[in-house]
């Protein structure tokens, strides 16, 4: 009955937190947008500290269910070790294994360096909801695109418009690349191991593994119904029963139930251990009493553990790290010619995101707003420092001030929630005009599509020639009302440099 709870809470979970990403309307993030800030490693950055004493204290109590439910690179895992047990001769594919805790703390201590050094793109790299979020967001939403845009075609020809089409192109190679080894080195370890992945690799994994070894209900084995028949370790997907000594790793096992439901002699319970007859670690303890005198400092540590985690995320605000934007062209309106890049002294960040050091202190990389941008602006970066984390680009649209669904969906406090009427005052950067490059100057061509498409009216068009009132009128920016929003940008007809671009903030002004 445990197992069939956890597999329902499972899948709720692992689908609901996969159309977060998916979903392209908004829709599923006002109802289910809470799931994503319920990942540890978001919650430890945006210091939701409710959330993280919550799964703190779920870990100590339960064992680590936040990995076998809550977690989807977790369920993920298990949806394919499921697939791969379905096949012949492959039921009891699993053996006992010690446990590599060299490896596992080596990661995990990179981990923490990493964080602190405010290499965003290691820490993005190994977080485990980072990892999934990117596998989502580049391999799974294109084909689910693809599939609403199927459903459009056949919904125009009955004249129906209940499906709309959205433009489907990778956000950014290096993303794509990085998902696309990530989905095929856990889909591997997954197939042949089950939860090799979250054992040996995972950091989130490591820290709720070396509260588990203390938590209250754990499963234990009964030694006065067990036969020896190994059943129970050859279904365990973490690799954790030690059947021949009657003994499981805690710090591994991730409260899958699977155990509990194959002993066919009763002979593994969840609930408190009692007695000679159970085990509690991957080490047995010799007597209750040395247990007892061990169970204080053994929980100081957990908890201390907890905290040098939790105070390495602060640290890492005490470094700035500044990204160089790279992005691509695709021609705008003008197919002669691609659009270059501006040269950007600081690069753009999204409104709410405060600063530039805020973004990449915080940003895990989840590519959670870049798939939820539907004016196309957020792509993930390139940058070897901040890879993964978004940057603004105006090449397909420009960020509309009254669209605010980054902000909403931001579960690592790198992008704080803001209303509409917030946006329109936050100035992320101001437009630049470039006379040597408008068409004004360089084919005496009358244009005006800056001024007549921005939202704030922070551009007005005077006259070429101040003695001629005739004269072809340029550009003149109010950079006092400008919020840089990039419509001025994104239209501007000028190739292969725009004659208008918008530079950053590094801190954002509010007008």
């Amino acid at each position: 009955m445990l197992r069939k709870i956890r597999i329902f809470a499972a899948t709720v979970f692992f689908v609901l937190i996969t159309l977060l990403f998916l979903d392209f309307t908004g829709t599923i993030h006002a109802w289910f947008g809470w799931m994503a800030k319920l990942q540890f490693w978001p919650a430890v950055l945006a210091l939701n500290v409710g959330v993280v004493i919550g799964l703190v204290i779920l870990t100590l109590l339960l064992g680590r269910v936040y990995c076998s439910v809550i977690c989807p690179l977790g369920v993920m895992q298990d949806v394919i070790s499921w697939v791969s047990g379905k096949r012949k001769k492959k039921k009891f594919r699993f053996s006992y294994s010690p446990a590599k805790s060299i490896l596992r703390y080596a990661v995990l201590a990179v981990f923490v360096v990493a964080c602190v050094a405010g290499v965003g793109s290691l820490v993005a790299l190994l977080a485990p909801y980072s990892a999934y979020g990117r596998i989502a967001s580049n391999l799974f939403a294109p084909v689910y695109q693809a599939g609403n845009n199927l459903l459009a075609y056949f919904a125009e020809q009955s004249d129906s418009y209940a499906f709309y089409r959205v433009d489907t192109y990778i956000k950014g190679i290096g993303t794509f690349v990085v998902a696309l080894v990530s989905l095929v080195v856990i889909a591997v370890l997954a197939w042949r191991n089950g939860r090799t992945y979250c054992n040996t690799i995972c950091p989130v994994g490591t820290i709720l593994g070396f509260l588990a070894r203390f938590s209250l209900l754990k499963p234990h084995i009964d030694l006065s119904k067990c036969n020896g028949c190994g059943v129970c370790a050859r279904k365990c997907k973490a690799s954790c029963i030690d059947a021949k000594n009657h003994v499981i790793d805690y710090s591994r096992c991730v409260a899958c139930m699977d155990c509990l439901d194959n002993c066919h002699q009763q002979a593994i319970r969840y609930g408190k251990p009692v007695g000679a007859v159970t085990c509690a670690s991957a080490q047995p303890t010799a007597s209750k009493a040395e247990a007892d005198q061990a169970a204080d400092p053994s929980r100081r540590r957990a908890l201390a553990a907890t905290a040098v985690v939790t105070l390495s995320s602060l640290a890492a605000k005490a470094q700035q790290k500044k990204e160089a934007v790279e992005m691509k062209k695709d021609g705008g309106f003008a197919p002669i010619k691609e659009r270059v890049e501006p040269d950007r002294v600081s690069p753009l960040t999204p409104p709410g995101s405060l600063s530039l050091k805020n973004l990449t202190q915080h940003c895990t990389g989840c590519q959670l707003c870049v798939s939820v941008c539907e004016n196309h602006v957020l792509r993930p970066s390139g940058d070897l420092m901040t890879l993964m984390q978004p940057v603004m680009s105006y090449d397909r649209g420009y960020c509309r001030p009254e669209c605010t669904k980054c902000s909403e969906v931001c579960p690592a406090g790198a992008i704080k929630p803001i209303t509409k009427a917030e946006k329109s005052a936050i100035q992320i950067g101001h437009a630049v005009w470039v006379p040597d490059l408008c068409i004004v100057n360089t084919d005496g061509k009358s244009c005006g599509n800056c001024e007549r498409h921005c939202p704030t009216k922070s551009i007005q068009m005077v006259p070429n020639n101040p003695d001629d009132p005739e004269s072809l009128k340029i550009p003149v920016v109010n950079v006092e009302t400008c919020i840089g929003c990039g419509a001025c940008e994104h239209l501007c007809p000028a190739r292969p440099h725009t004659a208008i671009y918008v530079q950053g903030h590094e801190v954002h002004r509010t007008i």
